[in-house]
């Protein structure tokens, strides 16, 4: 079973999260979105990553992550890498937040160029630390990446959910939209980008993200020999 949608659509590829009712993050989906964005680096196209209404995703599947260490490690590892992978990708990619977004969810858009969100009782950030995970390094390094400096304790530390309109100040969203206008925004947000010269789109992304990208290969590495329990 897919746990992905996948529409190209001339130059805007639409990656769709349908793991259930939170869309948790598990190989599959990780495995199936690396798939998704090598078909949309093939097509030279800008990615939009959305899923159903209500929810983004509610983080790392924990089945997985409850299984055992090395499991929890090793999806972690994947997740990261992910996460890597997008921060350095050569196309925009635009993250379309159609609710709540939690620990791995959060994560997504931290990773995303230009991040939509939706008006609404959502909660999005960074949960770990309540439900008793020491938060791994490459999640510490991506944080401190976007996150202002007056939110970063709150949403580490403190793991505090935010609102929608929070999010924004928090680094997590870029702008609100209401639901109903939330793709139609996200598309006209990737055909903007796209008019971008993407040769210096990519060149500028890695330059300005040479630090962050050092600094997670480095956490990843370290993330891969720690500990990690639920």
């Amino acid at each position: 079973m897919e746990l992905i949608d996948f529409e190209l659509d001339e130059n805007i590829a639409t990656i769709t999260l349908k793991n259930g009712k939170v869309n948790a993050i598990s190989h599959q989906v990780i495995t199936e979105i690396n798939s998704a964005l090598d078909q949309a680096e093939a097509a030279k196209a800008a990615v939009i990553l959305t899923s159903q209404p209500g929810i983004f995703s509610g983080g790392y599947d924990l089945k997985t992550m409850k299984e055992s260490s090395d499991s929890a490690v090793s999806l972690v590892t994947a997740g990261s890498t992910l996460t890597r992978r997008m921060l350095s990708f050569p196309f925009p990619i635009v993250g379309a937040c159609t609710g709540h977004a939690i620990a791995k969810g959060a994560f997504l858009l931290l990773s995303c160029d230009y991040r939509i969100g939706t008006l609404g009782s959502f909660k999005i950030g960074l949960n770990e630390v309540a439900i008793g995970m020491t938060m791994h390094q490459a999640g510490l390094e991506l944080a401190r990446n976007r996150v202002p400096i007056n939110y970063l304790t709150r949403s580490v530390i403190n793991a505090e959910l935010f609102d929608p309109e929070t999010a924004v100040l928090a680094g997590f969203l870029d702008t609100l939209v209401e639901p109903d206008q939330l793709m139609a925004t996200a598309k006209a947000a990737a055909t903007q980008l796209l008019t971008l010269n993407m040769t210096a789109h990519h060149g500028t992304k890695l330059r300005e993200r040479k630090e962050i990208l050092t600094a997670l290969d480095a956490a990843i590495a370290i993330d891969s020999t720690m500990t990690l329990s639920l």
